[in-house]
């Protein structure tokens, strides 16, 4: 059985804003405790599991490049691109013909999808849980996610519902019985007390031939397309034409929520997906006053607050009289200041960035 990995390396900058631009999103930032960013960290980690020409990244046009400049441990040919944006099942279903194509029959290959922007912590531990994920999923017609211990009662996360347990390896396995959407905080909490829902990682694993009939069977307007996709992979205009036909649809919704048989594995490892500004309080060093400070700058009487200065133009940042609970973050070309309160809302600015500066910024 051929091994493969595939990392989704899509997106358009938003949600860290003015650190993330649309040709350098999350991925491509260091958000973690390394100073490595966050796509080379996920590629280390499937070095452990997979071979280098093994893995793939499926990523924008625009992103190619980026992607190709950060990334010397894998070939440049391993960076893939899709031709627009149909979402995740199109982008996995493309991905998938690529590998049938390079790698022969179907049924001769299995398929990790990893992330490429989560923090996961002890990567042998990581590697114990896709490897059992991998071989459950070789050995069964079955299509596997890794979930996730929660820690607290999250509203911004998708849940998984275990059923009975299938399986002990290193890591637990477990039948699905359904997954849930982002829950109301009292439903969280429910959850967690309940014991048996855990965090939905985005992570899926599956022999290739089980994927194409699982796809075909519940979303026949693209799986039925995978095997004249990998006859045609080089002729790219046949592409395009392919993948503007197919409806904008996840993998979640187009597959993973409808699939016969979908078991779990239980992580092994510590996971987190930086979702805003705020999230780095989990990553980056905070100081007695609860501040984050990164790049140069003068902090005096100000807390809980995240201080950012990425400017390569000799500008320092102030802080004083009695700053608190803000973000402000520096770049060459923008400042942004933010209450901490409402950092989710820096993609209302960039909308208007685009309306009314024809997007120059992003």
């Amino acid at each position: 059985m051929i091994r493969t990995a595939v990392i989704m390396a899509g997106g358009v900058g938003e949600r860290f804003w003015p650190l993330s631009r649309k040709n350098k999103p999350k991925q491509l930032l260091n958000l973690g405790k390394s100073d490595k960013t966050m796509l080379e960290e996920s590629v280390l980690r499937a070095l452990n599991v997979f071979d280098a020409d093994k893995i793939f990244i499926i990523t924008s046009e625009n992103l190619v490049e980026p992607i190709r400049n950060v990334l010397k441990i894998i070939p440049e040919e391993n960076v893939l691109s899709e031709p627009n944006k149909r979402n995740t099942a199109p982008c996995l279903a493309l991905s998938a013909a690529y590998l049938i194509d390079k790698f022969g029959p179907a049924e001769n290959i299995s398929m990790a999808v990893l992330t490429a922007d989560h923090i996961m912590e002890t990567d042998q531990q990581f590697t114990d849980t896709v490897t059992d994920a991998m071989d459950f999923v070789e050995k069964n017609n079955v299509i596997a996610t890794i979930g996730i211990n929660p820690s607290r009662p999250e509203t911004g996360y998708g849940y998984i519902e275990l059923s009975n347990e299938l399986q002990t390896n290193k890591a637990k396995i477990y039948k699905v019985n359904q997954f849930k959407e982002k829950p109301q905080l009292e439903i969280a909490k429910e959850y967690l007390s309940k014991g048996n829902y855990l965090w939905n990682s985005g992570m899926f694993f599956w022999r290739l031939d089980t994927f194409l009939n699982q796809l075909s069977k519940h979303l026949p307007a693209v799986g039925n397309t995978i095997t004249d996709l990998s006859k045609n992979i080089n002729d790219k205009s046949f592409i395009e034409n392919t993948y503007n036909n197919y409806p904008s649809i996840s993998i979640d919704f187009g597959l993973m929520e409808k699939a016969d048989e979908v078991v779990c594995v239980k992580a092994l490892f510590e996971w987190d997906d930086l979702g805003d500004l705020n999230s780095l309080e989990r990553t980056k060093q905070i100081d007695e006053f609860g501040n984050i400070k990164i790049g140069k700058n003068s902090v005096i009487n100000c807390n809980n607050s995240t201080i950012i200065n990425v400017s390569s133009n000799e500008k320092i940042i102030a802080t004083a009289l009695g700053i608190d609970n803000l973000v402000i973050v520096v770049t060459d070309d923008a400042v942004l200041v933010a209450n901490k309160n409402d950092v989710q809302k820096v993609k209302e600015i960039v909308e208007d960035i685009k309306l009314n500066y024809e997007g120059i910024y992003l």
